[in-house]
């Protein structure tokens, strides 16, 4: 347990470190992804301008500066453990950016990425619950290797308009480091800093309209990393409520497909761009079903209007989060 001084100056350096690398490399990743021709065309938009396109390394380089410093302070397992689990996320994803993989690859490969969380022994053999918790000694470890594949994909599969992937891991986040400050380490605390602030400084770049992307290697990266926290800290059900809308993204594609399927490969779209560059649900039953389309099903909207009320979704969700921490924390109180 650190002392109240060094968890400050700790907390201090790795937000800024990971804040300040990714706002000040990010535009130079624009020019020069723009200048390598690696850019791809924003659909929603009036001649579908080309954005760079993918900002994952950027984001990684910010992530793993603070953490690797951290690690280097405090020689905390958790800490490294969250470091590497991101790092093979960020991998995956690098390849995927790359070449158009078959649908199983990422939440395949990403079995790989919960390897360190359970080698360096980073979690624990209870789950916390609503209103108690629940002893799964037996069962947590294969737990580990459902939830990182799937908070990766869940982010992954959110990234459908500008800015929405970041703002929802930076909404989503808040209340995973308020649970993880009551009920996990404070090591653990601080690893998830570099999340936040390095999200906030590439959001300035992400938010509609997007000057860059961050591509499948940025948003595998921000969701693996989520799922790693949530275990080293304790914070398992709480890191499930703040991401619920993603969550529920995720199962209507799926329970519509019926499939592992990558997005790219889905010749049938769940929404269609109108004439006036509104988006509308797609008419096509063989379409599948997501929370876009869901929240199109009353009328067309533009992609600003969506975006909005998908982070307006992600609000109330946090909200609820912390609601059941304060439950979590009375019932903790009086036992």
């Amino acid at each position: 347990m650190l002392d109240g001084t060094l968890f400050v100056i700790y907390g201090v350096t790795v937000s800024a470190v990971s804040f300040l690398s990714v706002f000040f490399l990010t535009p130079r990743a624009i020019k020069s992804l723009t200048a390598k021709g690696k850019v791809v065309p924003d659909a929603h938009k009036p001649n579908k301008p080309n954005v760079p396109r993918p900002a994952g390394p950027v984001i990684m380089v910010g992530i793993a500066i603070a953490e690797i410093v951290l690690y280097v302070a405090t020689l905390n397992p958790a800490v490294l453990a969250v470091l590497i689990t991101t790092a093979i996320a960020f991998v995956v994803g690098y390849v995927d950016d790359n070449r158009v993989l078959p649908g199983w690859f990422k939440p395949v490969a990403l079995l790989a990425a919960a390897v360190p969380l359970v080698v360096l022994g980073v979690y624990g053999n209870n789950l916390n619950l609503v209103f108690g918790s629940a002893f799964i000694p037996l069962l947590y470890v294969p737990l580990i290797f459902i939830i990182i594949p799937i908070t990766g994909n869940t982010i992954n599969s959110i990234d459908v308009l500008n800015g929405v992937a970041s703002g929802f891991i930076i909404i989503s986040t808040i209340p995973l480091l308020a649970s993880i400050a009551l009920f996990g380490e404070s090591e653990v605390f601080l690893a998830g800093l570099p999340l936040l602030f390095g999200t906030l400084a590439f959001y300035k770049y992400h938010k509609f309209p997007s000057k860059i992307f961050p591509g499948d290697s940025g948003t595998l990266l921000l969701g693996a990393m989520y799922g790693a926290l949530a275990i080293a800290g304790r914070s398992e059900i709480i890191g499930v409520i703040a991401l619920l809308p993603a969550v529920m993204n995720s199962f209507l594609f799926l329970a519509s497909v019926k499939k592992i399927v990558e997005h790219r490969q889905v010749k049938a779209r769940p929404v269609v761009l109108l004439d006036d560059y509104r988006l509308a649900a797609s008419p096509d039953k063989l379409a599948p079903a997501t929370l876009v389309r869901l929240m199109l099903a009353e009328g067309p909207l533009g992609e600003k209007e969506i975006g909005n009320k998908i982070l307006k979704l992600a609000i109330f969700t946090a909200v609820l989060a912390f609601v059941t921490i304060g439950i979590q924390y009375a019932i903790l109180m009086q036992s």
